[in-house]
């Protein structure tokens, strides 16, 4: 079995040139990239009571599932935290590395998909970011990630709720009318509401522990924390 998608790895290994350019094909994840960071730092502080200011990931081992470029896998390492990243695209993984390297960063990147992913440490700290909408099986690659995580360890999950209103803001929104992304970015189809997100993870051990939404304010340009998790959201596992 296997959790890669060769349409989707495709699709995003024509763009991979194009991830540390803030106005290309991935100029919504450099958007919300602020966002992301602030979150996922805040909610690992709190976690796991960490005091350091200067690096507050400090000796907390991250694994970064589909990483594409390295656009989250830079700020966790910046902020203290051992980070490795993995993508099922080879093409994502060189760009992460050849970036990496020229800024002198210390992050081991790895072509590979979960399940495929031969390492025997487990990991404090999954992020699944924008990635389960593009995965071929979500159970089966749930299921996987989980098995790299440790007892009490967090995973994070953001992706894009299954509603009418994620078709209209999503994908006619965003590709269609604002042409933020190329046209066929999404699929509807895969999109994940958090209830379905929720049950597959319990049967993982991992539980809910925070949900929270992310909106675009268009009057700003800018994205924000919200409680309406209809469209873009972001959950907060800990495996038990």
């Amino acid at each position: 079995m296997s959790s890669v998608n060769k349409k989707e790895i495709e699709k995003f290994s024509k763009m991979a040139n194009e991830w540390w350019d803030p106005k290309g094909k991935f100029k919504p994840l450099h958007k919300f990239n602020p966002i992301r960071i602030k979150y996922i730092r805040d909610n690992i502080v709190s976690n796991f009571k960490l005091n350091d200011i200067s690096k507050p990931l400090k000796k907390i081992d991250i694994l970064d599932i589909g990483c594409g470029g390295g656009l989250l896998s830079e700020p966790m390492y910046r902020l203290g935290a051992n980070v490795t990243g993995i993508d099922a695209s080879i093409k994502n993984i060189k760009i992460a590395k050849l970036h990496s390297k020229k800024n002198k960063l210390n992050i081991k990147y790895i072509h590979a998909s979960p399940e495929k992913l031969k390492i025997k440490k487990k990991f404090d700290v999954i992020l699944n970011m924008e990635i389960v909408e593009h995965v071929e099986n979500l159970d089966f690659f749930l299921e996987c990630c989980s098995k790299l995580l440790k007892k009490n360890g967090l995973m994070f999950v953001a992706t894009i709720n299954k509603t009418l209103k994620s078709y209209i803001f999503a994908i006619v929104g965003a590709e269609y009318v604002l042409r933020w992304l190329p046209i066929g970015t999404h699929e509807w189809e895969k999109f994940v509401k958090p209830q379905e997100l929720k049950k597959i993870q319990k049967k993982n051990n991992l539980v809910l522990n925070k949900l929270d939404g992310m909106n675009f304010n268009m009057i700003k340009d800018e994205w924000k924390m919200s409680k309406d998790t209809s469209v873009n959201y972001i959950a907060k596992f800990v495996k038990i």
